[in-house]
Parts: structure tokens; C-alpha cells; sequence
């Protein structure tokens, strides 16, 4: 597996200056920008961005920064990491995407999936009663328009389309389009049916738990007659040069996300002993290269995935420690975890 394509993932966390203080919304884009321009030049395979419609993330709007950054970089794939389809026009999503995709060379990447938080429902008049249909209805059209001819589809959650041609083209005729899931078996064999690649958020507990949906995707694609593509992977974490440095700079952060996450869901506040726990057993990736990428390396030699992405950011966290974990991460976690995987 030395062939594992390896991604890093940000929701463009807004972070904090030298002094302490929280950047705005325009330098915390900006700031992505500079990180993913650094992953180029590194050698990362992937930058991937998501898309969210709260106060402490920046980007709402992941192609649109995925443009700037095709505009300063030459090499790095270009993906959502999520689109949140389910909210949005598909039409317009290909759209985008396609643009991003011309700008970029076929850099190009959409990640399709729901979303962790809700807020984009209401933000663009979508009735949460609607939340599985809206999904399975855009996902249906969406994969129509991925052959790129007319389009004739009719649907309860969009006007219907009879023989409409969508532009731009790509200039391969392909755009790469993944479906993020976070457990749900009926998503795995969702995208096993439409024959799309399937990337798995595995945001907490051991990874190994999620064997099952691998074997469920490829079993689903055997028995429907599409293709098992090599699944991927996203998970949190942060690197820093020693173990300690990077758990003192990520706990304190990744704990407000976490437990802001936990209330709308109702879990406890997250304690010390737990993130210690996860850290050390479970699926945050937090410590030296070293550490970082053993981890990373057992983890998808146990799910035999063909991806990692390694979301690196959580909150508000110093602008210099997130461009030393993407130095770190593209210029000595990846060179190592390849040289474990070969052997």
C-alpha cells in the first residue's frame, strides 16, 4: 500500500494571531490559502475543504477557495471535504466544480455528504422533514450529470429538468466525486450502488470498527455490479515536533469543537482522560511525525484503504503551530508512513 494517497483537511477553523487574538473571516481564508500553497510545494496529495455556515469556521464556500488556491499551485488534488448537497443545487455544484476543474488542470474533486451540523437547511430554505429525501434525490441527479449529457430527471426536491445540457464540460469528461459517510450502513451501500467512491469520517473510537462498512461497500458493489473503488479515510489530529507540544496545543481548541459538537448531540463535555484515551487508542492523530504517522499507517493497513486525509485543524489555534503541522505532515509523516506500509 505505498501507493495510500494522503490528504490533508481543514473547515478553515478561524485561528489565532501572535498575540492571542482571533484573526477575521478574510485573513482565516487567506490563511488556507498559504497552507495549501505549502502542501503543494510539499508534496501533499490532497487539500480538502469543507463547508460550514458558523462563526468559528471560515469557509462557506469550499470551490471558492479551492479557485484561489488551483491559481497559486501546480500539482495538489483540489476537493470538498464535504460538499453539503443536500442543501445545494447539484446543477450549480457540478457548475463549480467543472470551473474549478478547468482553473485547475483536473484538479478537481467534489466530496458529496450531509454535513456534521444543520445550519445550511434553514440558511437556504430547506425543511429538515426533507433531510434523507433531499439527499437521495441530489444524489440521484447529481450522478446523471456526472456523464456529462443532457439531463432528464424529475424529482420532489428541485424543478424537474427534460433534456438539459449542463456547462462547462470537464476537459476529461470525468470529475472525481467521492461520498462522505459517518457510519450509516444504508449510505455504504448507497454509494456502492451508483458505483462512486466512498470516504469514511472516522472522527472518534478505533478505527478497526469501521472494517465492516469496507467489507459492506465492496461486497454491495460485487452484488450490484458497479465498481469498489479504494475507500478513503478522514480523520482529526494535529503534529507537532514532540508528542507533549502537540497534545497542549491541540486538547485545549479541539475541546470548545468538541463540545459544541457533543451538545447538539448530547454527549458529556469531553474530559482530559478521554482525549488522552482517543489519542492514544482511538482516532485522533495527534503527536510528533513519528507518532502521527505509525498511527496513520496501522490504521489504514487494518481498513485497507486507498486514502487518508488528516483534518488538521480544530479551533482557534496559533497561525504558526497549523503551518508547522502541514511542514511536518508533507515533509516527514507521509515520507514515513509510506516507508511502514512498504515494509
Amino acid at each position: 500500500m505505498t501507493d495510500l494517497v494522503l490528504g490533508l483537511d481543514t473547515f478553515g477553523d478561524v485561528p489565532e494571531d501572535d498575540s492571542g487574538m482571533p484573526v477575521s473571516h478574510a485573513a482565516a481564508i487567506r490563511q488556507v490559502v498559504e497552507e495549501a500553497v505549502l502542501a503543494d510545494e510539499l508534496g501533499v496529495d490532497v487539500i480538502a475543504l469543507g463547508e460550514h455556515h458558523r462563526p468559528e469556521y471560515s469557509i462557506s464556500t469550499p470551490e471558492t477557495v479551492l479557485a484561489g488556491i488551483a491559481a497559486r499551485t501546480s500539482r495538489i488534488k483540489l476537493a470538498s471535504g464535504v460538499t453539503v448537497l443536500s442543501s445545494d443545487d447539484p446543477v450549480r455544484v457540478f457548475q463549480r466544480f467543472a470551473t474549478v476543474d478547468a482553473i485547475s488542470h483536473g484538479r478537481a474533486e467534489v466530496i458529496l455528504g450531509r454535513g456534521s451540523f444543520t445550519e445550511s437547511f434553514p440558511l437556504f430554505g430547506y425543511d429538515m422533514s426533507d433531510y434523507d429525501v433531499l439527499f437521495e434525490e441530489k444524489l440521484e441527479l447529481f450522478v446523471k450529470l456526472l456523464e456529462e449529457k443532457p439531463v432528464t430527471w424529475n424529482g420532489t426536491t428541485r424543478a424537474a429538468l427534460d433534456n438539459a445540457d449542463v456547462f462547462p464540460k470537464t476537459e476529461s469528461g470525468s470529475l472525481t466525486t467521492w461520498v462522505g459517510v459517518g457510519g450509516s450502513p444504508q449510505s455504504v451501500v448507497r454509494s456502492a450502488r451508483y458505483g462512486l467512491p466512498l470516504m469514511l469520517a472516522i472522527i472518534g473510537g478505533s478505527p478497526e470498527r469501521f472494517a465492516p462498512y469496507v467489507d459492506l461497500y465492496r461486497r454491495a458493489a460485487d452484488q450490484l455490479g458497479t465498481v469498489a473503488h479504494p475507500v478513503g479515510m478522514h480523520s482529526p489530529g494535529f503534529i507537532a515536533d514532540t508528542d507533549e507540544q502537540a497534545k497542549e496545543l491541540y486538547y485545549p481548541t479541539y475541546k470548545v469543537i468538541r463540545d459544541r459538537i457533543g451538545a447538539l448531540r448530547g454527549w458529556p463535555p469531553l474530559r482530559r482522560a478521554e482525549f488522552d484515551s482517543e489519542v492514544a487508542e482511538g482516532s485522533l492523530y495527534v503527536g510528533s511525525p513519528e507518532t502521527v504517522a505509525r498511527k496513520i499507517a496501522r490504521a489504514a493497513g487494518a481498513l485497507g484503504v486507498g486514502r487518508f486525509d488528516l483534518i488538521y485543524t480544530a479551533g482557534a489555534q496559533p497561525v504558526s503551530a497549523r503551518m508547522r503541522a502541514v511542514e511536518l505532515f508533507g515533509s516527514r509523516v507521509m515520507p514515513m508512513v509510506r516507508d511502514i506500509l512498504a515494509g
